[in-house]
């Protein structure tokens, strides 16, 4: 369901108006691939003390209706910045939850890429009680972004400027 801007102003949420279409649509499930975790720590960080550039993820996790999901669980894991994941460990693996208004904030490093995958972020969003949507996010102007099979342009962050990217999931 596509919500109008009339409707979203009404019900107290002001989009701009090029956020309005994509805000509504559901984000797109892809595979959690073969290097998922369970039971990562509950943290905001995971820069783990790496010199690779640094990465700020902000966006919110919205209902099906647009609106604001509170306490939603965010689960993010990565590659590091040569493209190998920990899998004895925790490094670049970790999960929060959303505050009232269905915000989040991650401060990690802009993960590397490895053959046959372009750079990007997986993660797991769930709304109490929900079901779990699982996901990847990737990152604009990359040039392996054309070769990777599972790339797809609607799960793109925004890339607001150096360092800083946002994107918004709309969960089930």
């Amino acid at each position: 369901m596509i919500l109008t801007r009339r409707a979203l102003l009404a019900a107290g949420m002001a989009l701009p108006l090029q956020a309005v279409a994509q805000a509504c649509r559901i984000t797109p499930r892809q595979t959690e691939g073969p290097f998922f975790k369970p039971r990562s720590p509950e943290r905001v960080s995971l820069t783990a003390g790496q010199a690779a550039p640094s990465l700020i993820l902000v966006g919110r996790v919205l209902g099906k209706d647009c609106r604001p999901v509170a306490h939603a669980l965010l689960d993010f894991w990565h590659a590091d910045e040569a493209g190998e994941y920990d899998n004895s460990g925790f490094r670049f693996r970790g999960h929060q939850f959303t505050d009232a208004d269905g915000r989040y904030r991650l401060e990690t490093i802009l993960p590397g890429s490895y053959p046959g995958r372009t750079r990007h972020i997986h993660v797991k969003v769930q709304a109490r009680g929900g079901p779990v949507l699982t996901t990847q996010l990737y990152f604009p102007g990359e040039p392996r972004n054309a070769r990777d099979g599972l790339f797809r342009g609607e799960l793109l962050v925004s890339v607001e400027k150096p360092g800083l990217a946002r994107f918004d999931f709309v969960a089930l």
